[in-house]
């Protein structure tokens, strides 16, 4: 379906990483400690892939307006430091399919809205992201997606025109980044989805159930 393509760039949660857990019980110790129920992850995973926004809107009902938010949002923070990577995994197929990627030649990274403080340790620590060509966080480039601009970051580290680059997202601003970007774009349908699972309306050139998905449209 995709022609000359050479490199495919990855959103990072709710994409190639299931982080809902670690997000979830980063937040919900926070309830606890203020002697609230604690939350089932199911709760929390529609919304894993907004970071704190998403976590403290689930756990607290509370908006980045509220006059507490920076400061249960640093709380937020320190928490999920000290457990980024106890329970977060790779989707299954992932790893498969990077390693697919590689033996075809194509390079591959990743463009995320989590800050390099997250996502610099992440990737170090995790042996999926060892053959990964570009990490770009939500603070490497002045703007975060959905504009454009993280996407083409990638592509110059790759040293790939965007146009041969393909992006791949669980967030309907994934598919708006990369259609900015002039990228061909897949929305993942097996992520997190923003808690809005109804794709159709995205403007995705292509949607994958699976990540092993992927490789069909690349052959």
């Amino acid at each position: 379906m995709f022609l000359n393509v050479q490199a495919v760039l990855f959103d990072l949660d709710g994409t190639l990483i299931d982080s809902a857990p670690d997000l979830g019980a980063a937040v919900d110790q926070m309830r606890t400690q203020r002697g609230m129920p604690s939350l089932p992850l199911d709760a929390y995973r529609p919304m894993a892939g907004a970071g704190a926004r998403g976590m403290l809107g689930v756990a607290f009902g509370m908006t980045p307006d509220h006059p507490e938010f920076p400061e249960l949002r640093e709380e937020f923070f320190r928490n999920y430091e000290q457990r980024m990577t106890r329970t977060t995994h790779a989707f299954a197929g992932v790893p498969q399919l990077l390693e697919a990627l590689v033996g075809l030649s194509l390079q591959w990274g990743v463009v995320t809205n989590k800050s390099m403080r997250f996502t610099g340790p992440l990737t170090r620590e995790m042996p999926l992201f060892s053959t990964a060509r570009a990490i770009v966080g939500g603070d490497s480039t002045p703007h975060s997606k959905p504009h454009p601009a993280p996407l083409l970051e990638a592509a110059r580290q790759l040293g790939i025109e965007p146009r041969r680059c393909i992006y791949v997202g669980d967030d309907e601003r994934d598919i708006v980044a990369a259609r900015a970007a002039g990228m061909p774009s897949v929305a993942a349908t097996y992520g997190y989805l923003g808690g809005t699972p109804q794709v159709d309306g995205w403007g995705a050139d292509a949607c994958i159930a699976s990540p092993q998905d992927l490789l069909t449209l690349l052959k």
